[in-house]
């Protein structure tokens, strides 16, 4: 695993978003420089380690999608992306469990709007990494001709979440110092793991997007 150097800046109006104020809403003063202080001042508590390997695709029949090993990824949209690549990364990154320890401490305590303030920051933070670790591997594959696709995480779309297991089967010991529990869930759970498909410029791989065809409108995974 490898500990991320580069500041993770994050967006103050998404943090504000996130804990319920939009275009049509304005915080308190109290509550503005709440979120103000805790952005200044997060980044002391935070361990943003990243880890991902490329492995080749083997083969893609119907659902399944196979890259040796016994990891064989089973979802019928996923298999539709990597049927157009050569191969995949597996990825996984964390912020560490600090902040979130600190944001339930702070609920236990009473003190709910700094704690849903601390677990905003720290889920926007986490989302930052994860973009950062996608434009990392784009700029690896890229010297090899290759583009990547979006990210796939299980638990979205089709892709069931029990399939998680297959993530970390992949990287192995190198996992980011991520651990599952017995539903499959990250530990710490402010941490993001998936697939990238890579390929050729030709097979337009990174314009696909299985949202488009997807009949769940509400989706809040949606992509646009």
């Amino acid at each position: 695993m490898t500990l991320m150097n580069d500041p993770i800046q994050i967006d103050k109006d998404k943090i504000l978003n996130r804990i319920g104020y939009n275009g049509n809403s304005t915080p308190s003063s109290r509550i503005d420089s709440l979120v103000d202080d805790y952005i200044e001042n997060y980044h002391d508590f935070i361990a943003p380690f990243y880890s991902h390997t490329v492995r080749g695709i083997k083969a893609v029949n119907g659902n399944r999608v196979d890259t040796g090993d016994s990891i064989i990824l089973e979802s019928y949209k996923v298999a539709r992306l990597m049927e157009r690549c050569e191969k995949v990364a597996f990825f996984a990154c964390t912020i560490g469990n600090y902040l979130e320890d600190l944001a339930a401490h702070l609920a236990e305590k009473g003190l709910i709007l700094q704690a849903t303030v601390l677990d905003a920051i720290a889920s926007g933070t986490v989302e930052k990494l994860a973009i950062w670790v996608e434009q990392s591997i784009r700029k690896d594959t890229g010297r090899d001709g290759f583009i990547i696709s979006r990210r796939f995480s299980p638990g979205y779309c089709d892709w069931d979440v029990s399939q998680q297991g297959l993530v970390f089967k992949a990287l192995g010991d190198n996992a980011a110092g991520i651990n599952l529990n017995d539903s499959m869930l990250m530990v710490p759970q402010k941490s993001v793991s998936g697939i990238i498909g890579i390929g050729r410029p030709d097979k337009e791989i990174e314009n696909y997007n299985p949202c488009i065809t997807c009949l769940e409108k509400d989706c809040p995974g949606r992509r646009r």
